[in-house]
């Protein structure tokens, strides 16, 4: 049982956000996130897309946003939980709660804040009929640990930051014995530096480049051994591999949490504006997931709406002890 004052569901900006102005009230967090690393959409669609209305930044990579806020919570001791959702919430007898992950992992907490940002990623999956049947037989959706290709053959597919970036890294840092990004297009979504990136390597014979054309079936018996790719220009071509990674984003739902018990509206969390609490007690829902009038859906309403949240936890936390707000121009950052 993983015990923390307030529980994190999302560990995308918003939520790291939260654990910097909780650990400035001395609350110790910890954060579930179903993707495998922190960072949620910023970290795994789109790292290379630039953002303009960070205050203070005219303009910063969504991935070094991740990475500056991940340095900021580390004076906190932030716990991760990732590559697991959360499934399940009990409130117990204390007023507390006891939230249990897909893989069964256990997390009690006095306040539960909700950032799920657009709620749970699924992958979105090529139109190929027999797909299932090598789902971790040789077909993933998301790159969990690069060592877990090493000295195999990879297929990739897709054309945006994701499947340029891991093809990149895959292929330079030799750690895939051969990597084919195949791409239905000629032309690419992603940042134009790692296109060109991706180009030069397949010039130099570093990485299979094949656009104008898609994988359509999947062949082998216990594992993938090969797959089919329909070429505009050539027709179908077999390509023989160990792993197919089709990187064609993810979809957000709300997934279990729809069924908690929490008001919803439009596939959003209802909450009050007073301090970003649903309609049950000790559960908060800030970021992209929650919903109220005049909502925007932007990162920094979000860093608001978290730095409102934890105020209240701490009085629900605390109930005998007065917060009085200590700015950080005076105070400093003071971590565990």
């Amino acid at each position: 049982m993983i015990k923390t004052d307030i529980l994190i569901i999302g560990a995308g900006p918003v939520g790291l956000f939260t654990v910097f102005e909780a650990g400035l009230l001395k609350l110790k967090c910890h954060l579930i996130d179903s993707l495998p690393v922190p960072g949620g959409q910023c970290a795994e669609i789109y790292p290379k897309k630039p953002i303009y209305d960070i205050p203070g930044f005219p303009t910063i990579l969504a991935g070094d946003l991740i990475e500056n806020l991940m340095l900021q919570a580390e004076p906190f001791k932030p716990g991760f939980t990732l590559g697991e959702a959360a499934v399940s919430i009990e409130e117990q007898n204390d007023g507390g709660f006891v939230v249990t992950t897909t893989k069964g992992t256990q997390h009690a907490a006095s306040v539960v804040i909700i950032a799920g940002g657009l709620g749970v990623f699924q992958p979105r999956k090529p139109p190929i009929s027999n797909i299932g049947d090598f789902e971790d037989k040789g077909v993933e959706y998301i790159i969990k640990d690069p060592e877990f290709y090493r000295g195999k053959k990879c297929v990739i597919a897709g054309g945006g930051d994701s499947a340029l970036d891991w093809s990149i890294f895959l292929a330079e840092k030799k750690i895939a014995k051969e990597v084919v990004l195949v791409h239905r297009s000629s032309s690419f979504r992603g940042h134009l530096d790692s296109v060109q990136k991706v180009i030069d390597l397949a010039e130099r014979g570093v990485i299979k480049l094949v656009t104008e054309a898609e994988v359509i079936g999947l062949n082998g018996f216990s594992h993938l051994e090969n797959v089919t790719i329909s070429h505009q220009r050539d027709g179908e071509l077999i390509e023989n591999t160990d792993h197919f990674i089709p990187l064609f984003g993810l979809k957000p739902t709300l997934g279990p949490m729809g069924d908690w018990g929490l008001e919803i509206e439009k596939n959003a969390i209802k909450v009050d504006t007073l301090d970003y609490s649903t309609n049950i007690p000790g559960i908060y829902a800030v970021g992209d997931v929650n919903t109220y009038t005049n909502k925007l859906k932007l990162i920094l309403c979000g860093f608001h709406e978290g730095t409102i949240a934890v105020q209240s936890a701490f009085a629900r936390i605390h109930p005998d002890k007065k917060n009085i707000l200590k700015y950080t121009t005076v105070n400093g950052v003071k971590g565990f």
